[in-house]
């Protein structure tokens, strides 16, 4: 690997370690084996490298969940049965990558005093929501039409972000899948598992 390729692979590993806030330069350098200035060269900030090391370290959970639904036995089988399928898996991988979704909270807060992150989460927003309904409907993310993304995606979205922050607050309390599809029954009006509202 070249500097730049170092210089990511350490700041991913810094920003897991440490989070988004502790993590100096220095920590970067330390664990890229780089020096000071590559990080300038490179990437022109300290700060656009942790940028791109937290989009990279999202698009690494978003792979490995897609490997994980890819061998899935749902085909053929209902949304509901899907969802609760792919659900299952991402909570399970909530689990593994909470320190990637940690540092993800953090940027998050500090978003509002960084224009260039918000201007980045900004810019993800669109192909996150359309490869969430690609991952929890079993389709290739490009087929996801505009208004499909716009409603499915988002309602996906801020599902995920849910159980971010509950996972940050309480992994033991957040819902399975099987809760999420019992709530939304009772939201919609529906006939529920234990016949109540």
């Amino acid at each position: 690997m070249g500097h730049r390729e170092d210089l990511l692979a350490g700041a991913k590993r810094c920003l897991l370690e440490k989070g988004w806030s502790r993590t100096t330069a220095r920590d970067i350098v330390a664990a890229s084996g780089a020096n000071l200035a590559s990080i300038g060269y490179h990437y022109g900030s300290k700060d656009a490298l942790m940028r791109e090391a937290l989009f990279a370290a999202m698009s690494d959970w978003a792979d490995e969940v897609q490997a994980s639904l890819t061998n899935d036995t749902t085909a053929g089988a209902t949304l509901a049965e899907r969802f609760e399928s792919g659900w299952s898996r991402a909570v399970e991988l909530f689990g593994k990558h909470q320190a990637m979704w940690r540092a993800q909270l953090e940027a998050v807060m500090q978003a509002e005093h960084d224009p260039a992150l918000r201007e980045a989460f900004d810019r993800a927003q669109p192909e996150a929501r359309q490869g969430l309904v690609g991952l929890f409907h079993g389709i290739d993310e490009r087929e996801v039409d505009e208004e499909t993304s716009r409603v499915l995606g988002s309602f996906y979205m801020t599902l995920v972000s849910g159980m971010v922050l509950q996972q940050a607050i309480n992994p033991g309390g957040t819902p399975d899948a099987q809760d999420l599809i019992e709530a939304m029954r009772r939201v919609l009006g529906g006939p529920t598992a234990a016949g109540r509202p």
